[in-house]
């Protein structure tokens, strides 16, 4: 169940964006066995003067094809399936988009299941008894 948003600098065209989506959406399939489907991307492209970035802290150098990539997960995962993804994230990206690992920066942010509606004020997974009620 996760959600990603990614940050760039604006003038990508669609397809690159949805090349951008498929490529993350692949890696966490992949490396964190995301369920076919689940599927929840963003995409914020922002302007030179909204975005700002150290082209040089701790890593680098950073282009400006720098993407930041934001993962809320549900279940945490251990430091090996992290790094395992980090990889995958970065080589499939270097692949399908040509962009440097350089440029990718990716944090992960876990959650329960209780921080998550689906629709209809269902709380949590519905594969959870207690998910079906409205309450």
């Amino acid at each position: 169940m996760p959600t990603v948003r990614i940050s760039l600098l604006r003038g990508k065209q669609p397809e690159y964006l949805r090349e951008l989506a498929d490529t993350v959406y692949q890696a966490m399939h992949e490396a964190f066995d995301v369920p076919v489907n689940d599927r929840f991307v963003m995409i914020h492209q922002h302007e030179p003067h909204e975005f700002a970035f150290d082209r040089n802290y701790l890593g680098g150098p950073r282009s400006d094809d720098f993407v930041l990539i934001a993962i809320t997960i549900g279940r945490p995962r251990d430091g090996q399936t992290k790094q395992a993804f980090y990889r995958r994230l970065t080589a499939l990206l270097g692949e399908n988009l040509r962009i440097a690992g350089e440029d990718v920066m990716v944090q992960i942010t876990t959650s329960e299941s209780d921080d998550w509606s689906f629709g209809g004020g269902r709380m949590g997974v519905l594969t959870r008894p207690d998910a079906l009620s409205a309450n």
